[in-house]
């Protein structure tokens, strides 16, 4: 499982941060016919972002193209189970990306729409968000 995460970061832990109005860029579809836009604020896990890949690729199969356009960069920590209050933050456990409203997602090329409605449908069905399905004009 080749899941998503920096090679390298300026600090291995972040604070929190709290996001809020809607995103101003990666809006448009730039490489594809079709995509996945988000409708919500939310933290999307490198595992959700692999899970709605795979769903993809397995549904369509061989054919199509299919670029991935958000990357999970956020570390976020979490401390044990029943630890204390104190001992300072916790491990690293995953990588996110905070998503906003108007992000695209994914963008397909090279197959039919329904076929790139299902396919963004199944990861649709995988993500933490409400989507949306963008044609291209």
């Amino acid at each position: 499982m080749a899941i998503l995460m920096p090679k390298k970061v300026k600090h291995r832990k972040w604070q929190k941060g709290r996001s809020k109005g809607t995103e101003n860029r990666g809006t448009e579809l730039t490489f594809g016919s079709y995509g996945l836009k988000s409708l919500e604020t939310k933290w999307i896990s490198a595992r959700q972002i692999e899970a709605a890949r795979r769903a993809i690729l397995r549904y369509l199969k061989k054919g199509g193209k299919l670029w991935i356009r958000i990357f999970p960069d956020k570390p976020i920590s979490r401390k044990g189970v029943e630890v204390p209050m104190g001992g300072g933050k916790g491990s690293v456990e995953f990588y996110a990306f905070p998503i906003k409203p108007g992000r695209m997602i994914f963008e397909l090329e090279g197959v039919k729409e329904e076929i790139a409605r299902e396919a963004l449908k199944m990861a649709t069905d995988k993500l933490p968000i409400k989507t949306k399905f963008i044609k291209h004009r």
